[in-house]
């Protein structure tokens, strides 16, 4: 008995140990990985019509694309981006449906005689899902779940649902929340065969009736109300959580630490890219938006100049302009930075279409706080998987791009030299003659500031050096060979 007791204690504490030596990122994709959806067990209404918050049930899909514009290669990549999400969502791929037309169609988006070609690819696979590649209407999204009688849904609704699902810091959680909410005000449903509208008026009519006439508001009214009212609540709440996120990133300023923010198209490997230079453990999976939370780490360039790395929420191509709003103080960490590293997949088969995707997110961020943006360093990813055709043509194509694997380690020194050049070096220059009791102020310069020239004398250490606003203030009273401010 004892003998047992001994080896369950010693199996706890491998286990415990275990646990210790994983990283932030290991223990969220264990947790990640334990919460999978199982196929075949499903505890939702069958009625889909008659539920008004709808928590996206992706099993078996049937993906739908309009190509209006663009080549055939564009509009393929633009439904195999929707398979990956859809996948990153939990659900199983069965069909994917392209049709060529000027404009998607007002009423269905795809036209009736591709809805009842759908109709029954939907019935021969017994597909429980249609997800569409674009954002759909209410009254669309309304006419193609009674044609197609499964549940439909769209682009900008499926990434809504991996963002709640990844979501895992209270500020993340509210501006998915507060996104999901802006989406889903003008699409809710419920009051046709389910509930009854008051109505006033006239006695006898088919509608009202004894006791049924008069003022009052329907369930439908009712429900929109309290999700005015829970936006309004979550917009303070966010603008609060902004304060704070602000006031870090002012005293980052005070202490004039220059920022580095780290932008790209989801999936490039920008956790990956922040775990290489700061060795941070984040999370890292081979998904679309895996990571949402913005993560800040500490680190040093090559001649020992602090900087902060934030790695920010991924891009992606027609990105839902509730979510750009819900993450607005997120994406001021790029704007406010001193530089941007942009992350660029160069696994990808069409790389220099992620660069337009998230330069065209970037340039909404700049027109919308009417500045411009800091300087960007385009930094291509995962080398390692490229063959040489590809590394050539990136080469043509982003000539002043770094390129580096961040899973094998190859190109990362350069990156570090780069940061280090365009980072902001300190502007004052001066002579000092700082005595050897001070030898702090020594120091800090060396830590802080770049040394040009140093001399010890009898009276102490003399220094030129370039140091920043604040350290030259404190250095003021050292001040020789007539070096003023």
């Amino acid at each position: 008995m004892t003998e047992n007791l001994n080896h369950q204690q010693a199996d706890e504490d491998d286990r415990l140990t275990d646990l210790a030596e994983l990283s932030v990122g290991e223990l969220d994709l264990s947790d990640r990985a334990a919460l999978r959806r199982i196929a075949g067990l499903s505890t939702e209404l069958s009625d889909i019509t008659e539920v008004e918050y709808r928590r996206l049930r992706l099993e078996k899909v049937i993906l739908v694309g309009v190509w209006t514009e663009g080549t055939a290669a564009q509009s393929d990549a633009s439904l195999a981006e929707l398979a990956r999400l859809a996948e990153t969502a939990g659900s199983e791929v069965l069909e994917g449906l392209v049709q060529r037309r000027e404009r998607p169609d007002p009423a269905t988006y795809i036209g009736s005689g591709k809805v009842l070609e759908l109709s029954g690819v939907v019935e021969a696979t017994g597909a429980d899902t249609v997800i569409c590649d674009g954002e759909l209407s209410p009254s669309q999204l309304r006419q193609l779940e009674a044609k197609l009688k499964v549940k439909v849904i769209d682009r900008t609704a499926l990434i809504l649902d991996i963002f709640a699902q990844h979501a895992r810091s209270r500020e993340g959680k509210a501006q998915v929340e507060l996104a999901q909410l802006q989406y889903f005000l003008p699409r809710l449903r419920g009051w046709g065969e389910a509930l009854s509208r008051q109505a006033g008026g006239r006695a006898g009519g088919g509608n009202g009736g004894v006791g049924l006439r008069g003022p009052g508001e329907t369930k439908l009214e009712t429900d929109r109300r309290r999700i005015r009212h829970k936006i309004s609540k979550l917009r303070k709440e966010i603008t609060a959580m902004g304060t704070v996120r602000e006031t870090k990133r002012s005293q980052r300023r005070a202490n004039l630490v220059p920022s580095v923010a780290i932008a790209g198209y989801t999936n490039a490997g920008k956790s990956s890219l922040l775990n290489a230079l700061t060795g941070a453990g984040v999370l890292v999976e081979d998904a679309l938006f895996a990571t949402l939370d913005a993560t800040t780490r500490r680190t040093t360039t090559p001649d020992g100049n602090v900087y902060t790395l934030t790695d920010t929420v991924g891009f992606v191509r027609h990105l839902p302009h509730q979510l750009v709003e819900a993450f607005r103080s997120t994406l001021d960490e790029v704007a406010d930075s001193d530089l941007i590293v942009h992350v660029v997949d160069g696994a990808d088969p069409n790389p220099e279409w992620q660069v337009e995707a998230v330069r065209e997110v970037l340039g909404e961020i700049a027109e919308r706080r009417d500045e411009a943006l800091p300087t960007e360093l385009v930094v291509v990813n995962k080398t390692d998987a490229m063959d040489e055709l590809a590394l050539t043509r990136l080469r043509h194509l982003l000539p002043r791009a770094v390129f580096v694997s961040a899973h094998s380690g190859l190109g990362i020194e350069e990156l570090r030299e780069r940061l280090a050049e365009l980072l902001p070096r300190p502007e004052v220059e001066l002579d000092v003659l700082v005595p050897y009791a001070r030898g702090e102020l020594v120091a800090r310069v060396h830590r802080d500031g770049e040394v040009l020239a140093e001399r010890h004398t009898e009276h102490g250490t003399q220094l030129t050096a370039k140091v920043k606003p604040d350290l030259a203030g404190v250095l003021e009273s050292f001040i020789v060979n007539g070096t003023s401010l």
